[in-house]
């Protein structure tokens, strides 16, 4: 059994690790917040974000397959939602539920 005074000078020194670990992404970006190009980015990267992923989600679709059609509806249900509402998460949800739902009930092999 290790010595008392090593067990805590090695639960101090992974203490102190995981403090600083923690902490230093704050310390490290809080110049940034004031930085022209981070306010920039801030502001159109959700909307970049969400188009690579619709592209990469759609990208090999068979439009000439009925199983298409479950992300389709999905996607327009997303679109039609979150214009309506401007609620990220509601569409997002919503989306994702008729999409699991037609594709396991309607589209299943």
């Amino acid at each position: 059994m290790p010595d008392t005074r090593y067990l805590i000078a090695a639960v101090a020194v992974s203490a102190a690790v995981t403090w600083a670990l923690r902490a230093l992404p704050f310390t490290a970006l809080a110049p940034l917040r004031a930085s022209r190009t981070v306010h920039y980015l801030s502001a159109r990267m959700p909307a970049g974000v969400m188009v690579i992923l619709f592209a990469y989600c759609l990208r090999d679709l068979p439009l000439t397959h009925a199983r298409a059609l479950a992300p389709l509806v999905a996607l327009a249900v997303t679109v039609g939602l979150h214009l309506w509402r401007r609620n990220a998460l509601l569409s997002i949800l919503a989306g994702t539920t008729v999409h699991v739902v037609l594709a396991s009930t309607l589209f299943a092999h």
